[in-house]
């Protein structure tokens, strides 16, 4: 009996003795939920279940207490921290390396046949649509531009292309080429009996040949050609080697230079061996 009242005692004693934490001053804490509606009522509810930045009476398709959500919001649940999930970023596609890119290459064998590709002629202008004030200068000032540029082709190409007169016939009786041609064919004549052929001497080789000689204005050798030969390969050289020791010749006076570039003389060469180097008319 004693030991029953000492425990007794003492479970009154320990249960009975409590401790309490010292009052706070600062409230607890309490939580708010507020929601962004898309629309508004100018009536407030009577009993709001949200706060939202607007009023709006109830609505909506379903019987229990949901969220209000926008159609747009995130479809990936919030996590319990507190944040959105970070969205994967768009990453661009590896680069491929040059030797995978040389693996892709695809390569064909050279066609035997090809076949030529037609000009293409450029489109007629749409002339459907109604064009502007602005439209319309620009287009003239571009087709302005372009035939300038096609008259400055033409005259270049009249410029870089030389006049050549040939000295023939009825040219030859002119003065302004008659005179010319004579202290020419004084000059040649001379020098080709001073630099006959020894060879067509020995030979007892004659013949006659047709050559085309042409002059610059200032008298040297543009070119020299011969329209017919003599047939005999040491008669031809010798005409072109005669030409080339002979020049450079009179330059071209301004009478000729007037309609003349580049004058031709066509000659026929006569090798003689009895007398000589001659030329004559064509």
């Amino acid at each position: 009996m004693t030991l029953f009242f000492a425990l007794a005692f003492h479970a009154i004693i320990i249960l009975g003795i409590s401790f309490n934490i010292a009052d706070d001053t600062t409230p607890p804490l309490t939580t708010m939920e507020i929601t962004l509606v898309q629309s508004h009522s100018d009536k407030a509810p009577d009993k709001p279940d949200y706060l939202a930045q607007a009023n709006q009476k109830g609505g909506g398709n379903v019987k229990e207490k949901t969220h209000d959500q926008s159609p747009l919001s995130n479809p990936v649940p919030t996590q319990d921290n507190g944040f959105a999930p970070v969205r994967e970023q768009a990453v661009a596609p590896s680069l491929t390396r040059p030797e995978q890119a040389q693996m892709e290459v695809m390569t064909t064998h050279r066609a035997k046949q090809k076949t030529p590709s037609k000009p293409q002629k450029e489109p007629l202008p749409d002339l459907s649509q109604t064009l502007t004030v602005a439209q319309l200068l620009e287009r003239s000032r571009q087709n302005i531009a372009r035939m300038s540029a096609e008259i400055d082709r033409i005259k270049k190409t009249y410029h870089i292309t030389p006049r050549r007169t040939y000295v023939r016939g009825a040219n030859a009786k002119e003065y302004r080429f008659a005179s010319y041609l004579d202290a020419w064919r004084t000059k040649v004549e001379r020098f080709g009996n001073l630099n006959y052929p020894e060879e067509a001497l020995r030979h007892n080789i004659n013949g006659s040949l047709l050559l085309d000689v042409a002059i610059n204005p200032d008298g040297s050798l543009n070119h020299m050609k011969i329209i017919q030969s003599s047939g005999y390969k040491v008669l031809d050289d010798a005409a072109k080697r005669i030409v080339r020791l002979a020049a450079p010749f009179p330059p071209l006076s301004k009478e000729i230079l007037v309609d003349t570039d580049i004058l031709h003389i066509p000659r026929v060469w006569y090798f003689k061996s009895n007398s000589g180097l001659s030329t004559g008319g064509q």
